[in-house]
């Protein structure tokens, strides 16, 4: 039997889907590519944007397409909050939200049987007589597979800040982990893997531990300890609840790389209040500045969302300039799209939605601007490279410690290892960096 799987959304997602593929494997299924004919398509969905479901639409169109008589099972994020409108699908069989995606092949099976019908598999979605995710406790540790030499590890799910502009909570849950020891012990098999880097994921991810007394800083402290692992990387994590202890800690650690991703969302103060964020512009500044001091060479990367309610052009102007005048070193531009049940749809100040688009061109700007800057000021300088395997005409490509591209003749060798390599010569056109 064949399996196909396609992701969407973010690395948190990759993680679950190699966790779920590896179920499928270990029972005997073989794994097909998404474009090909399969027996089972599995598409694990996000619903973070109205871009973001418009894609998971066409890829279950894309599935029912290709092999009419094949299972098709919709998991993740948009089955989560949007199982009804999935339902009229037609060709769709099995809707799984995020409490039960993991226990795809139990219903896989008995679709294969035939102990149950062709049909939807509901589980904690929202519906009579149904707990909603917010009522759900457990969690699956869980890391991809798909490339030998980086893994993204899901060391969180959930989150408790119900910001006004995000669903995620409704398709995740409340916020929570499993302990510092137990992580510890699937991070060894990571080790095992060969992966020479690890990715750390989660929805946010700085509440690691709460729910055991636990916090992010003692996971940290462990994984440095872990041999078999050169680099670890933190993901996304929220602005006040990176301490001074954390940031000394990976200033000063073996594997911590001076990367953070650290979301922004509005450069005004006003609009912040709106998206009922926990920090303001002076916090912001004030903790870039911080990080900055002890790692001068950290990459720091941001999210930030364009034409939230209530970012009139006066607005906009005080987000540019407060952009503009922080040390960061890319952005993740978002269009602002309203989604179900938020706080949002409740608010006065709707911006036009060309408006937003050209918040978001504009601030797109700024992001290019901001990386080739960067990339520049580190023209010149040595650093650590973990080569990867995809080779491109004769050329392989990987990243440094603080995060910048780069590139070299191919040799296969080097494949998985980390090297030392001189940021000679910047090629605009392609962002990376190269000494060849």
């Amino acid at each position: 039997m064949l399996i196909a799987v396609h992701t969407l959304g973010c690395k948190l997602n990759f993680a679950e889907t190699s966790h779920i593929l590896s179920q499928f494997i270990n029972a005997g299924w073989r794994q097909a590519d998404f474009t090909d004919n399969a027996d089972l398509y599995v598409v694990n969905t996000c619903t973070v944007t109205a871009v973001a479901e418009k894609k998971c639409r066409n890829a279950i169109r894309q599935a029912i397409a290709k092999n009419p008589n094949a299972i098709v099972a919709v998991v993740g994020c948009f089955a989560q909050n949007a199982a009804d409108e999935i339902k009229k699908i037609e060709g769709v069989d099995i809707i799984l939200g995020n409490d039960q995606k993991h226990n795809l092949l139990h219903y896989v099976n008995n679709l294969l049987r035939h102990i149950s019908n062709p049909s939807i598999a509901s589980n904690d979605i929202v519906s009579d007589g149904e707990p909603t995710i917010t009522d759900v406790s457990n969690f699956h540790l869980a890391y991809s597979h798909a490339d030998r030499t980086r893994t993204f590890f899901k060391i969180q799910d959930g989150c408790d800040y119900f910001c006004s502009y995000c669903a995620i909570p409704f398709a995740r849950g409340r916020a929570r982990s499993a302990t510092v020891e137990e992580t510890m012990t699937m991070a060894r098999q990571i080790a095992q893997s060969g992966a020479k880097e690890v990715v750390l994921t989660g929805v946010n991810t700085g509440t690691f531990g709460a729910n055991h007394g636990e916090t992010l800083l003692d996971l940290l402290r462990r994984l440095d300890t872990l041999e078999g692992i050169e680099r670890f990387r933190i993901s996304s994590i929220e602005p006040n609840l990176i301490t001074d202890d954390i940031i000394q800690f990976v200033a000063h650690s073996r594997a911590f790389l001076p990367h953070f991703h650290i979301p922004l969302q509005s450069g005004s103060d006003k609009v912040l209040r709106l998206m009922h964020r926990r920090y303001d512009t002076t916090f912001y500044a004030s903790l870039l500045l911080r990080i900055k001091s002890a790692m001068p060479d950290a990459c720091i990367a941001t999210d930030i969302m364009a034409g939230f309610n209530g970012e009139d052009d006066a607005e906009f102007d005080k987000v540019c300039a407060f952009v503009n005048s922080l040390p960061i070193s890319y952005l993740h531009v978002f269009t602002f799209s309203e989604r179900p049940n938020t706080a949002a749809l409740r608010m006065e100040g709707r911006i036009p939605v060309h408006h937003r688009r050209e918040h978001s061109r504009r601030l797109q700007q700024i992001s290019d601007a901001k990386k080739e800057a960067f990339y520049l000021s580190q023209q010149g300088k040595s650093r650590p490279v973990l080569w990867e395997s995809d080779i491109k005409k004769d050329m392989m490509y990987g990243f440094t410690d603080n995060y910048i591209r780069v590139r070299r003749h191919a040799n296969a060798d080097l494949i998985n290892t980390i090297t030392p390599f001189t940021l000679s010569r910047f090629v605009p056109d392609d962002e990376v960096f190269e000494n060849c």
